[in-house]
C-alpha cells in the first residue's frame, strides 16, 4: 500500500513526519485477513528504536483484528491537518479548481501481541500519564487485584516494528509564493479548526518564499 505523492508532494523531513504521528496518534490501523482487511481505529504511541522505532497500541482482546497480525505486515495511517482549499483565494481563480490540503503518513511494519501483562500495563499507564498530565486533577489507573487483571485480560496490547514509513504533505507546494500566501491567510481566517492547523502547517513546512 503505497501513497500516490508527486514529487513536489514529498517529505524529506524526518522530524516533520515524526511530529505527525506524535501530535496525531489516532490512527487506522489495516492488516491483511484472510478473507478482508481487518481495519480498527486506535490511539497508537512512536517509540524510538533501533532502526525506525516502534508503534505501541491495544485494542480489545474481542476483536480479531489482533489474531491476523502472524506475521503479517500492517499499515497505520495517520492523518494530519486537513482541510479545503477554494480556488477564490488564488491570484487567478478563472484558470484554477477547488482542492483539499493534508498531511499525512502511512506506516507500515509487522504488529506483534504483547505477552507479559506488565509490559501491557505499562503501556496503560503511560497513555494515561500522556492524556491526563497537563490536569489539574489527571485521573489515574485505581484498579487493583481481581478487577486490574479482569481489565488486563480484556484488552491485548501490541508493538508494531517500523519498517517504512511514506508521507505526503500536500500543502500547496505546486502553487506560486504569492498562492500559497493567499491560501495561508484565508485558512487562519476560517471558522475551522482544521483550516488553521492546516495553515500552521503550511507556514512551517511549505512557507511562501
Amino acid at each position: 500500500m503505497s501513497i500516490y505523492t508527486p514529487r513536489a508532494f514529498s517529505v524529506a523531513d524526518e522530524a516533520a513526519v515524526t511530529r505527525l504521528i506524535d501530535d496525531h496518534p489516532f490512527a487506522t490501523l489495516i492488516t491483511p485477513g484472510a478473507t478482508e482487511p481487518q481495519v480498527s481505529h486506535v490511539p497508537l504511541q512512536y517509540r524510538a528504536a533501533p532502526g525506525k522505532g516502534v508503534l505501541l497500541g491495544h485494542m480489545a482482546r474481542a476483536n480479531p483484528h489482533w489474531q491476523q497480525f502472524a506475521g503479517r505486515n500492517s499499515v497505520a495511517v495517520f492523518h494530519g491537518p486537513h482541510t479545503y482549499v477554494s480556488p477564490s483565494w488564488y491570484t487567478d481563480p478563472a484558470h484554477a479548481v477547488p482542492t483539499w490540503n493534508y498531511a499525512i503518513a502511512h506506516v507500515h511494519g509487522v504488529a506483534e501481541p504483547m505477552t507479559d501483562p506488565a509490559e501491557t500495563r505499562a503501556l496503560l499507564d503511560d497513555l494515561v500519564a500522556r492524556y491526563e498530565g497537563g490536569r489539574a486533577k489527571p485521573w489515574h489507573l485505581q484498579l487493583e487485584g481481581r478487577e486490574l487483571a479482569a481489565m488486563l485480560d480484556a484488552i491485548v496490547g501490541f508493538r508494531l516494528t517500523i519498517e517504512r514509513i511514506d508521507a505526503k504533505f500536500k500543502l500547496s507546494q505546486n502553487r506560486s509564493a504569492d498562492d500559497r500566501e493567499r491560501v495561508i491567510t484565508a485558512l487562519r481566517g476560517e471558522p475551522y479548526a482544521e483550516s488553521v492547523a492546516t495553515a500552521d502547517w503550511m507556514e512551517r513546512y511549505a512557507p511562501p518564499r
